[in-house]
């Protein structure tokens, strides 16, 4: 089956998940649609992106067009004049026989143009599109126009769909299917003990300071431990002050931003993984962290919150640790109990059984082929 993958930019490397869906579904046959091509094509699928120039028609043409479509659908971000008939005759010449739009945000742009040529759309929700963007006086109404339209919904978690039920958003054909972890490439390793690590942006959401506290409080009397921390962003320099200021550089190593099999390697001989996720003052929450999912398939043992999907990957108690969101003193507690928990390597071979079950990529791959294919069908 011949399918169009639409996403804001293309290629993004920390993109994984949508990266895997161009790369392999329906064996390989995608074509995408970006936003912005960045002119990275790892995997030789042609590509077609939507900004280009625009003639003085064009313009003319848009004084009309976007409130019009602002009107009808919500949104004026839908492609009008020689842009939506360039992207037409891609799709056209591509034998494109589906769309799948990776972000609510990007289906409300191609939705009415795959009505228009007869081909079945689909949309994946994965986080801000259904958290942080419902903040937009335009979103909700405009996801409401949409659904209609749309041959199905996938999102990475059931907290996604509800949070869009509550703006009264929903698709009777909705499926929930995790991003997923390649469970083959991690797997776990000899762990060093007291080993952390924490991966993700140093950003409001991933609250790596509340993280670094809680770490260093847990561990005032067991000088082996040591915390990894892989990522860059605006609260970087300061999480490196609190580490100075506190006299525990020899305890905290920060990576910056490093590829996906540093992360990879660090997750097989890492004993504890930490992410206090929180809603931002913004709106904006996780869907599914991919970071814990391939964190349970190394065999690592999650602190982390009861935040947007989480807890519908972590058992409590059983493959891991969840406190409320802010809750700094639980969370230091929380790893503190960890580190003495007697059956810690029951634990770790319960949460990699659990990525196994609940979050091996390619059966999960398989079920969207399976979806999309039987929505076609109907």
């Amino acid at each position: 089956m011949r399918i169009a993958i639409a996403t804001g930019e293309y290629h993004l490397p920390g993109e994984t998940f949508i990266n895997r869906h161009i790369q392999h579904i329906f064996g390989g046959a995608a074509a995408v649609v970006c936003g912005r091509d960045h002119g990275d094509n790892p995997y030789g699928v042609p590509v077609f992106a939507r900004r280009g120039g625009e003639g003085a028609m064009d313009m003319l043409q848009g004084l009309v067009m976007m409130p019009l479509n602002r009107m009808r659908y919500g949104t004026g971000r839908l492609p009008y004049g020689r842009a939506k008939r360039a992207l037409r005759d891609f799709l056209e010449a591509q034998r494109v026989e589906a769309i799948l739009a990776e972000f609510g945000t990007q289906a409300l742009a191609v939705a009415p143009l795959a009505r228009e040529m007869g081909l079945p759309c689909f949309t994946y929700f994965r986080g801000t599109d259904a958290s942080k963007a419902l903040g937009q006086k335009n979103i909700p109404e405009a996801y409401r126009r949409m659904m209609p339209h749309l041959a199905g919904v996938f999102s990475v978690s059931q907290f996604l769909l509800d949070n869009l039920a509550a703006h009264d958003v929903r698709h009777p054909n909705a499926h929930v299917i995790p991003s997923g972890v390649d469970v083959r490439r991690f797997t776990p390793g000899e762990k060093r003990p007291l080993s952390c690590l924490a991966v993700g942006r140093m950003v409001e959401k991933k609250a790596p300071l509340v993280t670094l506290q809680a770490f260093l409080g847990a561990t005032r009397d067991q000088p082996g431990a040591h915390l990894d921390f892989v990522g860059d962003g605006p609260l970087l320099e300061p999480a490196r002050a609190l580490v100075d200021k506190a006299g525990a550089t020899a305890q905290v190593s920060f990576h910056g931003a490093q590829p996906h099999d540093f992360v990879r390697r660090k997750l097989q001989d890492t004993e504890f993984f930490l992410q206090h996720s929180i809603t931002a003052k913004n709106g904006n929450t996780e869907g599914l962290p991919t970071a814990i999912q391939e964190a349970m398939a190394a065999g690592c043992l999650t602190i982390s919150t009861r935040h947007a999907g989480i807890p519908e990957a972590i058992d409590e108690g059983e493959t891991g640790w969840l406190v409320d969101e802010h809750d700094a003193a639980g969370f230091e507690a929380a790893i503190a109990r960890a580190m003495q928990a007697e059956n810690r390597s029951d634990m770790a071979l319960r949460a990699r059984a659990v990525a196994e079950t609940r979050f091996d990529n390619a059966a999960l791959l398989k079920k969207l082929e399976d979806e999309i294919r039987a929505a076609c069908g109907r």
